[in-house]
């Protein structure tokens, strides 16, 4: 299972990648392999802000639907165009091309809160 060390994560299994403000959110290798066969994704938060560990949209598999968690207060600003057209993506490649949303961080530092890599490891117990 992959853990990259630039990515902050939570407790809910989400990940964020920070450039600026800019921020890119996805949910982690372990919660992928946990969903099973991702086919579908809602995101209706486009155009709002979202504070740290509110509903932003949800993901649903072949065997469930699941509530996808904001990281850290943000805009939602794009979805994957992507992962509307292969969903697929999340399960293939959750840390690259299966990103899910796009969004503009109130605070940044707000990154720094979130669980290191070792931390997230640790949860999950890899």
């Amino acid at each position: 299972m992959n853990f990259p060390s630039e990515l902050r994560y939570t407790k809910d299994h989400e990940w964020i990648r920070l450039e600026g403000e800019t921020g890119y959110i996805g949910i982690t290798d372990f919660a992928q392999s946990e969903l099973g066969d991702i086919v579908f994704v809602d995101i209706t938060t486009v155009g709002k802000t979202v504070r740290a560990n509110d509903i932003f949209g949800t993901i649903e598999a072949v065997k469930t639907v699941s509530d996808l968690f904001m990281p850290i207060d943000a805009e939602v600003i794009e979805v994957n165009p992507a992962i509307v057209q292969k969903p697929e993506l999340i399960n293939q490649d959750p840390y690259g091309e299966g990103w899910i949303i796009k969004v503009r961080a109130k605070n940044p530092a707000d990154f720094n809160t979130l669980l290191t890599a070792e931390a997230y490891q640790q949860l999950v117990g890899a």
